[in-house]
């Protein structure tokens, strides 16, 4: 009779079970994405729930979308291409009204009286959570608005041709390109709305991110406001339409930080005003000079 094996041999290899390292993201950007992905992936269960976040969630990527892509194509052709068919004074009001109702309402959902209004805007418990979803769908419907109804003038000043035009449509894609950028440094789970979605989806309570410093940040403190004017600028053609648009625009992006800077500085105090006080406000070679107060630009 053989003897019972007590053990497996000493030349053979026992498997044990891996042991699960978990993995650390330094950079908090991808980290609050990534935390958000993990528990959206596993929900908690709640059907009503799900499904009004996901209904929220592709609505607002979807009117997203639609709105980037007539932003690029309206502003590529100089506004001379779009669904507006006003004739006369009748297309001045319109166009004007349509440029004027993007940074008012913008502006405005961005108090404390608009958070509110936002919140209100879905009726039951949800509405708090999925406010920076619900900003985020009323500005894509804003921007598909002004630049998919403009109704164009018809007169083109200036179209560029050969290596003019193939210059522009590099500072162009350069221009949206930053523009990406500066709104994933900002968080990109709020610039486009996904925080408030995936919150719900994950019945969290949603988290904003703090005073961005990193990427783009480190360069100017309104990377978001320079990038988007930058691309108002760096069109192929331009037209009356256009020139109107980009003079209104960056007028905007120059004049709405300093709103946005006083709800940072409520919000963060001493953080921000250090952050101010080394960081330029849109131009990067204009550098604080020593001395200077941190409460002044």
């Amino acid at each position: 009779m053989r003897a019972r094996s007590r053990g497996p041999p000493s030349n053979t290899c026992v498997a044990s079970r891996p042991t699960l390292v978990p993995v650390v993201i330094a950079d908090p950007r991808i980290a609050r994405l990534a935390a958000l992905a993990a528990v959206a992936l596993r929900p908690p269960p709640g059907p009503s729930r799900i499904i009004l976040a996901l209904s929220f969630g592709i609505a607002c990527h979807a009117i997203f979308a639609a709105a980037v892509l007539a932003m690029i194509l309206a502003m590529f052709h100089g506004m001379s291409a779009s669904l507006g068919a006003l004739s006369g004074p009748w297309a001045a009001l319109a166009n004007a009204t349509l440029l004027a109702q993007f940074p008012l309402v913008h502006s405005a959902l961005l108090t404390k009286p608009g958070g509110r209004l936002l919140a209100r805007l879905v009726p039951g418990p949800h509405g708090t959570t999925l406010t920076s979803t619900s900003y985020a769908i009323v500005a894509s419907l804003q921007l598909l608005a002004l630049f998919a109804l403009w109704t164009p003038s018809g007169i083109v000043w200036w179209r560029a041709e050969g290596g003019t035009f193939w210059a522009l449509c590099t500072a162009y894609a350069a221009s949206w390109t930053l523009l990406a950028k500066a709104s994933f440094d900002a968080g990109a789970e709020v610039q486009s709305g996904a925080l408030g979605w995936l919150s719900l989806l994950g019945r969290i309570r949603p988290v904003y991110p703090e005073l961005p410093t990193r990427g783009l940040f480190r360069i100017v403190r309104h990377p978001i406001y320079v990038a988007f004017a930058l691309t108002l600028w760096t069109v192929p053609v331009w037209t009356p339409d256009q020139l109107a648009l980009a003079v209104s625009l960056t007028a905007y992006c120059l004049l709405a930080p300093l709103l946005k800077e006083r709800r940072l500085a409520a919000r963060h105090g001493d953080d921000f005003l250090r952050y101010r006080a080394r960081v330029p406000y849109a131009l990067p070679f204009m550098r604080r000079r020593d001395g200077a107060s941190p409460g002044r630009d």
